[in-house]
């Protein structure tokens, strides 16, 4: 079996693992967990990176830090793997899920800003659904597929509404808006994942990269148990979310490969794009305003048979999935306040995502292409 996204771990990993273990530097502590955050902070395009157990973690944490807290309301597209509401129901809120735009699967800032003047009104303290009267603080743009999302459109609603913006840009490390870095195109923070089918991974965890000095220390301090001195004083009820240094010792070896895997990630979507297109499946987006990171590559299944589909690809030894459920269809969300779904209701059961390890070999590469081109 060709598998989906499994690490590459050919570089300094096992060396910088065992520089932990002779230091005995293996816990939360350590020169890694630093370097780590500078280098993913440099490659995000932001001044300040903290460094978290997890991309989950990490956007709770960001959340926390912005003041959203129990009863208050965060927007967030539907189309999203079920963690980013998740991070917004840990801070007691709850997600105003919305539709994605057709060109980027990305958050619509057409729906956005339709769903904001028919539902929401403005007060002098805030911003306020109609309905229920819970306060909306906060809207958290989904990067899918390492794909930036329309931010001078969304930024522009942002700004008129003051409400902050904050990416889940978990796959989008490498990924560039209009030129500038994923994670520098006008938002208060950008949230990044090293789970293990991420391009970069660390075995897990997550960082929260920022330009803001004083969202940066105040997410570090919450992820620290809020400790505020050496004498085990605490000043809040804080998180015990902390990175190992042993995690960012793989994730500093995997950011000295992060070129060379974002250019394999590319051409493996290129090929894809050139094998498949002409024969009726339509590619994963590629809005003009984004440079992706192409973290999955497939395409969208126009037939009724998707699944069968994919069982006959895996049975050629291909590990065709299917994309994230969306949020909206999820049992612990049935009752969020919600927009219509047209886009995502009818395109998320026919994606067929395919192997894009950034160390697939090409003859790899080639079996996917022509078991697809039989299996159709």
């Amino acid at each position: 079996m060709i598998p989906l996204a499994v690490p590459n771990l050919s570089g300094n990993e096992a060396a910088y693992l065992q520089d932990c273990v002779e230091s005995t530097f293996v816990s939360t502590v350590g020169p890694y967990v630093t370097r780590f955050e500078q280098e993913v902070a440099s490659a995000a395009g932001t001044r300040y990176a903290v460094a978290t157990s997890s991309g989950t973690t990490a956007l709770h944490m960001g959340l926390l830090a912005m003041g959203v807290g129990r009863d208050d309301v965060v927007i967030l597209p539907s189309m999203t793997f079920i963690a980013s509401a998740n991070a917004i129901s840990h801070c007691g809120a709850s997600p105003w899920l919305m539709d994605v735009d057709q060109r980027s699967w990305t958050l619509c800032p057409q729906v956005l800003e339709a769903e904001l003047f028919a539902k929401a009104e403005r007060r002098h303290d805030g911003v306020f659904l109609k309905e229920c009267g819970r306060q909306v603080k906060a809207i958290l743009p989904v990067f899918n597929l390492g794909m930036a999302a329309d931010m001078d459109a969304l930024g522009s609603i942002a700004e008129e509404w003051a409400l902050p913006l904050i990416v889940d840009a978990a796959a989008a490390l490498g990924a560039e808006y209009k030129g500038k870095m994923s994670g520098a195109c006008g938002a208060i923070a950008s949230m990044y994942s090293f789970n293990g089918n991420k391009t970069v991974t660390a075995g897990g965890g997550g960082i929260l990269a920022t330009d803001d000095e004083a969202l940066a220390k105040m997410v570090r301090h919450l992820s620290t148990t809020a400790r505020a001195s050496s004498d085990y004083d605490h000043d809040m009820v804080g998180y015990n979310h902390r990175m190992t240094n042993l995690q960012a010792a793989v994730g500093c070896a995997q950011m000295e490969q992060l070129p060379m895997f974002l250019q394999r990630k590319r051409q493996v979507r290129a090929r894809y794009d050139s094998a498949f297109t002409e024969k009726g499946l339509k590619p994963f987006p590629r809005p003009q305003w984004t440079y992706s990171a192409d973290w999955y590559s497939g395409f969208v299944y126009p037939f009724e048979d998707v699944t069968d589909f994919r069982n006959r690809l895996r049975k050629k030894g291909v590990d065709a999935r299917p994309f994230w459920k969306p949020v909206h269809l999820q049992l612990p969300y049935q009752n969020a306040v919600r927009s219509e779904m047209p886009v995502c209701g009818q395109l998320w059961d026919r994606i067929v995502t395919l192997p894009c390890s950034t160390h697939i070999s090409d003859s790899e590469l080639e079996k996917v292409v022509n078991s697809v081109l039989e299996a159709l």
